[in-house]
């Protein structure tokens, strides 16, 4: 062991400079926070979007649309994929549990069947929504739409 070797002991020394140690430190007095206002003072606590008394950007950006409360969201399945749900599994009849089980739809959600793809199996289908297009096609076939 030699002294150009010698090494402080892990943990031993501080990394970050210490602050408020007195006069000798360099860094006493006002600790590195200056004189008066609000970020001197201890408690101080920067609100979110605060850009020093300037008019925020969320307050001076205008409000614009329209949030309609009342909206229903449905989940879009397509009879291509019914078609598709149908050959694998040989159903005669799709509802929203034989839709879930598939992976085609995930938790509570309102299902509209839309008329995307050709449909040639015989089906009975129960969802919340059928566009016009769908219930044609499922018709045309001789299957029957079942709403919720």
């Amino acid at each position: 062991m030699k002294l150009n070797n010698l090494r402080p002991a892990s943990g031993s020394t501080h990394s970050r400079r210490r602050i408020g140690r007195g006069p000798g430190s360099g860094l006493g007095g006002t600790s590195t926070r200056g004189h008066k206002g609000a970020k001197s003072r201890s408690g101080y606590k920067k609100k979110i979007g605060f850009e020093g008394g300037q008019m925020p950007l969320q307050r001076r950006v205008p409000k614009g649309g329209f949030k309609n409360i009342n909206r229903k969201e449905y989940f879009a399945v397509n009879l291509s994929s019914l078609q598709k749900l149908a050959e694998q599994q040989n159903l005669t009849k799709i509802g929203l549990a034989e839709l879930k089980s598939a992976g085609l739809i995930k938790g509570n959600v309102l299902v509209k069947i839309l008329g995307m793809g050709k449909l040639t199996a015989k089906i009975d289908v129960e969802a919340n929504a059928f566009s016009k297009t769908a219930q044609e096609a499922i018709q045309a076939v001789g299957g029957n739409t079942t709403i919720i």
